[in-house]
C-alpha cells in the first residue's frame, strides 16, 4: 500500500527546524509529509491527513477574546491554520494537532483558550525543555487510551496557553497531575486528536510513536474510502 500523504503546517520563520523531525516520525509510522506555510499553495484535496504544528501563541481574536498578556503572534498563520482545521474537521480528514495545533483544533471546533494557563495552576511550574518532565494522565475509555494505554506517562509540555471551553464534539483525553488539559479528541470517527506536548521529540518512546501511527492508519482509511468513491462503476 502506498504511504498516505500528510500536510504539516509550520511557521514560515522557524518551521524548517521542526519539519524534518515531524517528517521522520511520519515515515516511521508509514506515511509521507509535505510542509505547508503561509507561503504555500494549500491543497487539502491532495493529502490524506493533516498535522497542525506547534509554534507561537494563537491570537484570542479567533475565539472572541482580547489580548491579556504579551505574546508573540502570527496572524497570517493563525488564519491559515484555522481555515485548514475547520475544513479538515468538516470534511472528515484525519487531523492531529501538536501543542499550538491542539489549541487550534479546539478553536476551530468553537472552543476557547486560557491565555496564561499557568497562572490558573500556581502549584505547576512551566517547563522549558523538550525533555519529558511533566506527568500526563490519560482518560480511561478515551480513543487516546485505546492507542497508548491509560497508564501515566512523561511528556514535554512547553505551552503557555491551554484549552478552556471545549470545542463542539470534542472531549478531554488527558490531563496533567495539576489538572490542566493536555489532550483533546473528537468524540467520533474519523481521527481528530490534539496533544499539548511535542511527541515528535519523543520518537524513542513507543507510546509517542503510536500517536503518529494512529494518524497514518486513519489517513490510509481515508485514502481508501476516497478511492472507492471515485472508482469507476
Amino acid at each position: 500500500m502506498n504511504r498516505p500523504l500528510i500536510g504539516v503546517t509550520t511557521s514560515t520563520r522557524s518551521g524548517w527546524r521542526i519539519f524534518p523531525l515531524v517528517r521522520f516520525n511520519l515515515w516511521l509510522a508509514g506515511a509521507r509529509a509535505v510542509r505547508w506555510t503561509t507561503r504555500s499553495d494549500i491543497d487539502l484535496g491532495g493529502v490524506d491527513g493533516v498535522i497542525i504544528g506547534g509554534g507561537d501563541d494563537i491570537s484570542p481574536e479567533l475565539y472572541g477574546g482580547a489580548l491579556e498578556m504579551t505574546a508573540r503572534l502570527d496572524p497570517d498563520r493563525d488564519q491559515m491554520e484555522h481555515d485548514i482545521a475547520q475544513k479538515a474537521l468538516a470534511d472528515d480528514i484525519p487531523v492531529l494537532g501538536i501543542c499550538r495545533g491542539a489549541q487550534m483544533l479546539n478553536i476551530a471546533a468553537g472552543g476557547s483558550l486560557h491565555q496564561d494557563a499557568w497562572s490558573l495552576y500556581p502549584d505547576a511550574e512551566p517547563i522549558k525543555t523538550i525533555l519529558p518532565k511533566r506527568t500526563v494522565c490519560v482518560e480511561q475509555g478515551s480513543h487516546l487510551a485505546m492507542r497508548l494505554g491509560d497508564k501515566p506517562m512523561k511528556v514535554n509540555a512547553l505551552h503557555t496557553q491551554a484549552v478552556n471551553r471545549l470545542g463542539q464534539s470534542f472531549r478531554i483525553a488527558a490531563r496533567d497531575t495539576n489538572g490542566m488539559v493536555q489532550a483533546i479528541e473528537r468524540c467520533r470517527d474519523p481521527f481528530a486528536l490534539g496533544v499539548q506536548w511535542h511527541p515528535e521529540h519523543l520518537f524513542y518512546a513507543h507510546r509517542q510513536r503510536a500517536i503518529f501511527r494512529a494518524l497514518a492508519e486513519a489517513a490510509c482509511a481515508y485514502a481508501e474510502g476516497r478511492r472507492q468513491v471515485f472508482a469507476p462503476a
